[in-house]
């Protein structure tokens, strides 16, 4: 039984993002910049720690700096695995398995500024007509490994790098210095100081260059593609590493009619196929954010659950599909002016 069988799980999980959205946005206006290192210090969502008046900030810029001061540094004074170097990291990777063993990887779908971002673009985008733009399975298998790419390179290598006197200051927290959640959360509370380009040394230019370019392209992108950014996120690759061990989790159970229907891949934002073709624990993917959308638009009962443990948080529902089908179709676009595959599809 579901414990919200009469709630849209889309509208809830809104609320719940915009929520976060002001909160980490603008919630540092309350408890003063960096007051005790903000709630937790090391939250698994791109809230910038760039911005002022966020509440809090994501695991990543005290991760890079971790390694940047604490790994590299340490390794060069040869204070190898030492107290220093052994506990800072163990406490933000600590922290971040403790807020992830909670709600395991809902944080990208649920709580991230940025993909919240990117979700009000697309539904703007549905709004304004456009085109809608959705990466099919040859597409997706080439995008996935650039994930993992962006976290060994700019969130291990470079500030280790860094650290160890290989490359400029700059690298030090190098995905911080391109990450697009810098500017368009900044920007949202009034703050254009990251749209500057530091001229101060090659690095520093290239750096802001490639930030700029990447802030406006996940706008524009955003408006005919789900999720354009979210992809590529060093932070989905770190959660897909540690998500096997949350009780929260995606369980999808076999059925016979799934693979004429394919709805729940329609449905889903990362355009993640084995949801559609595979059932277990295959079923839930490592790009996978727990949106719950394809559990929404799954015309059959109990096919698709979200689990915390034995409970079932939410389950798919044919009377719950007859309702949510009528409001929004899967893709995004309005049941009233859209058909459920567009002209604009591009496959």
């Amino acid at each position: 039984m579901n414990i919200w069988n009469k709630i849209s799980l889309g509208r809830l999980r809104l609320g719940v993002q915009l929520f976060m959205l002001v909160f980490l946005l603008y919630g540092g206006a309350i408890l003063g910049h960096y007051l005790a290192d903000k709630i937790s210090g090391t939250l698994p969502a791109l809230a910038c720690a760039y911005d002022e008046q966020t509440s809090d900030y994501c695991v990543l810029i005290p991760f890079q700096h971790q390694v940047h001061h604490r790994l590299g540094e340490g390794l060069v004074r040869l204070q190898q695995f030492s107290m220093n170097l052994i506990i800072p990291l163990l406490f933000t990777l600590g922290s971040f398995l403790l807020l992830f063993m909670v709600l395991n990887k809902a944080f990208c779908g649920w709580i991230c500024p940025l993909g919240t971002v990117q979700e009000l673009m697309y539904r703007l985008g549905r709004r304004l007509s456009r085109p809608v733009h959705r990466l099919m399975p040859g597409k997706v298998e080439r995008v996935r490994p650039v994930k993992w790419l962006v976290l060994l390179i700019l969130v291990f290598g470079l500030p280790l790098a860094t650290g160890l006197g290989v490359t400029p200051h700059a690298a030090g927290d190098a995905f911080c210095q391109v990450c697009p959640s810098r500017i368009i959360t900044t920007l949202a509370t009034g703050n254009a100081e990251q749209l500057a380009v530091n001229t101060r040394g090659w690095a520093d230019l290239a750096f802001g260059a490639l930030r700029a370019f990447l802030a406006g392209f996940v706008i524009i992108a955003a408006l005919a593609v789900r999720q354009p950014f979210c992809r590529i996120c060093p932070m989905l690759a770190l959660h897909a590493t540690f998500r096997r061990l949350s009780p929260t989790r995606l369980v999808k159970r076999q059925h016979d009619r799934c693979e004429k229907c394919g709805i729940c891949h329609q449905a889903c934002p990362m355009d993640i196929h084995e949801i559609w073709h595979k059932d277990g624990s295959s079923a839930f993917h490592e790009d996978c954010t727990l949106c719950g959308r394809c559990a929404e638009y799954c015309p059959d009962d109990g096919v698709i659950e979200i689990k915390v443990g034995p409970l079932t948080l939410f389950g798919s529902s044919r009377d719950y599909y007859r309702a949510r089908i009528k409001d929004e179709k899967p893709d995004g676009n309005q049941s009233h002016r859209l058909a459920l595959r567009p002209k604009g599809v591009s496959r």
